[in-house]
C-alpha cells in the first residue's frame, strides 16, 4: 500500500514537471501566409506575442527575431496585477530592440496601473492601438493596415471607430485580443486576417477537451484568423496540451506547400 501511495505521488510530481516545462517552453512557430494578390515581392514578417503576463521574455526568442521580423504585435495581456513594472519595461524594450512595435490592450492589462502601463509604452517607442489603425506602404500603391481594438470584455471595443479609415484596397489586419470579436465582422468588412490570443488554447486540455479551444487558424467569413496558444499562464504556471508559443507570420505571394492560403 505505501509502495503505491508513493508511485502516485512519484507519478504526480513528474506530471506537475512536465506541465511546468510545458509553461515555459521558449517556441517560435513559423507559419506562412499566402497571398496572391500582394503587390510585394519581399514578403512582410509579423512577429506576434500574446498573453505574455508574468513571464520575462526569454533572450532565444529575441535572437531568433533579430533581423527577421519587420514589425513586432502584442496581442494584448501584456501585464496583470502583481507584475513589476520593471519585468514589464523589460519585456517591452527587448522587443522594441528588433524592430517596431505595436500594442493592443487585453482584460489583464486593466489590473495594473494604466497610466504607467501607457508611460512605459510611450517611453519604448510601442504604438498603442486602442480602437484605431495605421498603415504600412507597399509597392504597387498599395499598404497593409494593421487595426487594433480595445479589449472585448471590458465593452470598449469599438468597432465602428476602429475600422473608420479602412478601405478595401489595403491589405488589412485586425488584432484584437480577445477572438471572439470575430463575431461582429460581417461580409462586407475587408479584413483578410485577424491576429488575436486571449484563450490560451485551454491551458490545460485533457484528452483533448479544454475550458477553450485549442489555438490555430480558423476562418470565419472570408477572413482567416488565428488564436495563439499565448505565451505566458493565468493562475497556475502549468500546461498540459496547449504549449506555450510565440509566431513569426509571413505574409506573401509567393506560395509554399504548408503555408496558409488567402
Amino acid at each position: 500500500m505505501i509502495f503505491f501511495i508513493f508511485t502516485i505521488i512519484f507519478l504526480a510530481i513528474i506530471v506537475l514537471l512536465y506541465m511546468w516545462k510545458e509553461a515555459f517552453r521558449n517556441v517560435v512557430v513559423f507559419d506562412h501566409v499566402y497571398v496572391p494578390s500582394l503587390p510585394s515581392e519581399n514578403p512582410v514578417r509579423l512577429f506576434f506575442i500574446s498573453d505574455i503576463h508574468r513571464r520575462v521574455i526569454h533572450p532565444s526568442i529575441i535572437q531568433k527575431m533579430k533581423d527577421n521580423v519587420d514589425v513586432i504585435i502584442i496581442g494584448g495581456d501584456l501585464a496583470e496585477k502583481g507584475v513589476p513594472l520593471e519585468r514589464i519595461q523589460h519585456n517591452v524594450r527587448k522587443l522594441s530592440s528588433i524592430a517596431p512595435v505595436f500594442f493592443v490592450w487585453g482584460n489583464n492589462d486593466y489590473e495594473v496601473d494604466v497610466l504607467e502601463l501607457k508611460k512605459i509604452l510611450m517611453e519604448e517607442n510601442v504604438t498603442i492601438l486602442k480602437n484605431t489603425s495605421i498603415t504600412f506602404p507597399l509597392t504597387g500603391g498599395k499598404r497593409i493596415r494593421l487595426i487594433g481594438v480595445d479589449d472585448l470584455s471590458n465593452g470598449n471595443a469599438d468597432k465602428n471607430l476602429a475600422f473608420k479609415e479602412v478601405v478595401p484596397t489595403d491589405f488589412n489586419i485586425l488584432i484584437s485580443h480577445n477572438p471572439y470579436f470575430i463575431k461582429k465582422l460581417q461580409t462586407t468588412d475587408p479584413i483578410h486576417l485577424m491576429l488575436s490570443g486571449h484563450t490560451h488554447g485551454g491551458q490545460i486540455r485533457l484528452f483533448g477537451l479544454g475550458l477553450y479551444e485549442k489555438g490555430g487558424w480558423f476562418q470565419h467569413h472570408q477572413t482567416k484568423y488565428f488564436v495563439s496558444n499565448g505565451y505566458g499562464t493565468t493562475a497556475l504556471p502549468l500546461r498540459f496540451g496547449a504549449k506555450a508559443e510565440t509566431h513569426l507570420i509571413t505574409i506573401s505571394n509567393r506560395k509554399k506547400p504548408e503555408g496558409i492560403s488567402i
